[in-house]
């Protein structure tokens, strides 16, 4: 039995070159566009980002809760069991029954009162203000940009990190080639330093340790 052929190799779609070879024209470029601003728009161009962070956020509660409960009853007449307990127990009559006191009554009260009080508040500020360049590098298909940007800051041997990577569009790009972190999407913002001042805020390994075993 013949075997089937192999499929054919789709032919492969050459795209024409933005410029002929020998041509003075080295291709549209973000520095030669007649058209557009001067902004990023391909793999390894530069965008400055502008960060403008602040965050505000607040929690409060407040809980009262109270309950009253009382219960009272009593046994005059029960089978004559009463006069029995009356006899064992002379306090729980009137008088005594046998010098012509009053007839046993028994009698069963009690009460209860429990209240709660809650109140807690919680709240959280935070401010980041910053410029930093990035570098565009991917260009999506829809011609959206992934940036990535990093800068480190040296003083007195203390170290510095800003990092930033995100997606941001070409059309929120200022002619200045500026953007507000606002508009950067699934932006990730990491500002960090390690050094002397990074050591004295955190405290020691042992209390660390201890903050962690100790179970109350």
């Amino acid at each position: 039995m013949d075997q089937p052929a192999p499929p054919a190799k789709p032919k492969e779609v050459k795209m024409p070159s933005s410029h002929a070879p020998g041509s003075i024209w080295p291709g549209e470029t973000r520095a030669n566009s007649l058209f557009t601003d001067n902004k990023a728009r391909y793999v390894n161009d530069v965008v400055t980002i502008v960060i403008d962070e602040s965050s505000t956020g607040g929690n409060s509660a407040d809980t009262k809760t109270s309950k009253d409960a009382s219960l009272s009853a009593g046994i005059t007449s029960f089978l004559g069991l009463e006069k029995f307990i009356a006899r064992r127990n002379k306090d729980l009559t009137d008088g005594d029954i046998f010098t012509g006191g009053s007839e046993p009554s028994i009698k069963i009260a009690g009460s209860s009162k429990n209240s709660l009080a809650g109140k807690g508040a919680t709240s959280r500020d935070g401010t980041l203000k910053a410029k930093i360049t990035a570098r565009v590098i991917e260009v999506l298909e829809n011609r959206n940009l992934v940036i990535e940007g990093r800068r480190q800051l040296m003083v007195n041997a203390e170290n510095q990190y800003i990092v930033i990577t995100g997606i941001i569009r070409p059309e929120d790009i200022t002619s200045d080639n500026m953007i507000s972190s606002q508009y950067v999407a699934d932006a990730r913002i990491v500002y960090t330093g390690n050094g002397v001042i990074n050591d004295k805020m955190r405290p020691g390994w042992l209390t660390r340790t201890i903050d962690w075993t100790w179970p109350f």
